[in-house]
């Protein structure tokens, strides 16, 4: 957990690494909306731009510590997903596979985010991912937001066409945003002041 001074630092993860990608426009959302708040930092993972290896071997060269240290910053963190044959990406487990054993997912409150092409979203994805999520300890909050027919909400520069579901959107980050407000940043506060006291 970061210590008061730290500040609020919130790390979303991209679950997609297709150029023009629609998890990648879900996300510039979820982005947009946390940059209005000048006491939080936002840290973007991208894997795409990541070397991360495959379970079962190891590379000296990759990432994945870099990825472990990062996550283990964050206050928060997003996951995002695109719905792939009923479950989420191999792109978004490759990442929590990376984030070390016990996982730098471990206590931190995290909020999902799925699209799909489909008409039900990403509802298995979804499903599934918190369940993942859950085993390795993570704090997975209610309120997931699965993106239907995504092909229709988002135009080819990324602009949302559909002012409802943006709403939902943004508002993922604003559930997360509030969470770490009222449950954790009190605590951490609470601890600071025990400490100064000592």
């Amino acid at each position: 957990m970061n210590s008061q001074s730290d500040g609020i630092r919130i790390a979303v993860v991209i679950g997609s690494v297709r150029p023009g990608n629609y998890t990648s426009k879900a996300v510039a959302l979820v982005a947009d909306e946390i940059r209005k708040h000048p006491d939080i930092e936002l840290d973007l993972i991208d894997p795409a731009q990541l070397n991360l290896p495959l379970p079962g071997t190891d590379s000296a060269a990759s990432d994945a510590k870099g990825l472990q240290e990062r996550v283990a910053r964050a206050t928060g963190v997003i996951l995002s997903t695109p719905e792939y044959h009923g479950g989420y990406s191999s792109v978004i487990k490759l990442v929590i596979e990376n984030l070390g054993f016990p996982s730098a997912l471990a206590g931190k409150p995290v909020a999902l985010l799925g699209v799909a092409a489909g008409q039900i979203g990403a509802i298995k994805a979804l499903e599934n991912l918190r369940g993942v999520c859950s085993h390795v300890g993570a704090i997975v909050l209610p309120g997931p937001v699965s993106v239907a027919k995504v092909r229709d909400v988002f135009d080819e520069a990324g602009s949302v066409r559909d002012e409802r579901t943006e709403r939902r959107i943004r508002g993922l980050a604003m559930n997360l945003i509030d969470y770490i407000r009222t449950a954790i940043c009190p605590g951490v506060a609470l601890e600071a002041m025990v400490r100064e006291a000592d």
